[in-house]
């Protein structure tokens, strides 16, 4: 048995690094599939980054329609909206969303 063991020794050690590295290839923290997953959270990330930036400038925009130069037609569509107010001979209508 120790003789066949020395016969073979380099392909024993040569079959243990190939799974050893090949294990540690796919497992692991720096493995394969850990590269997948840290990709595709990368990516989740970014989405959210642009659709947070999106929403950053539409409210700088809104910000800046009322403090710099004083839009009114703006200010007229809050306050429809907000304190539904209407001018005279006017109706409003109010529909609401079905809430699920």
């Amino acid at each position: 048995m120790v003789r066949l063991i020395k016969k073979n020794y380099f392909l024993l050690i040569s079959v243990f690094f190939i799974f050893y590295f090949s294990f540690n290839l796919l497992s692991g923290e720096r493995g394969l599939f850990s590269y997948i997953e840290k990709k595709e959270l990368l990516s989740d990330l970014k989405k959210e980054e642009f659709t947070l930036t999106s929403k950053i400038e539409g409210m700088d925009h809104k910000n800046s329609l009322l403090s710099t130069n004083l839009d009114l037609d703006y200010i007229e569509i809050l306050i429809r909206e907000r304190f539904l107010f209407g001018k005279k001979n006017e109706t409003i209508y109010i529909i609401k969303k079905d809430e699920k």
